[in-house]
């Protein structure tokens, strides 16, 4: 499993966020790029508003979820149980 992310936020301003995590962050992200992965561009403020999603290994979409504020995330406890819980069926069905 693989976690990466993307922000429209400068390179200085990202890496202040992502020194402390442990996967990488893109930066400087367009909106062309923004509409390539599926994400919500919000015309009001012209940025990409919090867009996440559950990918299979082929880059089908399982689940996703879009905000506009910072209710209604992902939460990275719950997603990992969800990804145990889906593998485990998986193997059972084999």
């Amino acid at each position: 499993m693989s976690i990466f992310a993307g922000t429209v936020d400068s390179e200085e301003k990202t890496a202040e966020v992502a020194s402390e995590l442990s996967f990488p962050v893109a930066y400087g992200m367009t909106r062309a790029q923004g509409d390539a992965v599926g994400a919500w561009w919000e015309e009001r403020r012209d940025h990409i508003q919090p867009s996440e999603f559950l990918l299979t290994g082929s880059g089908r979409v399982m689940f996703s979820t879009y905000s506009s504020s910072p209710v209604g995330r992902m939460d990275p406890e719950e997603t990992l149980t969800l990804v145990k819980f889906l593998d485990a069926r998986r193997q059972q069905k084999k």
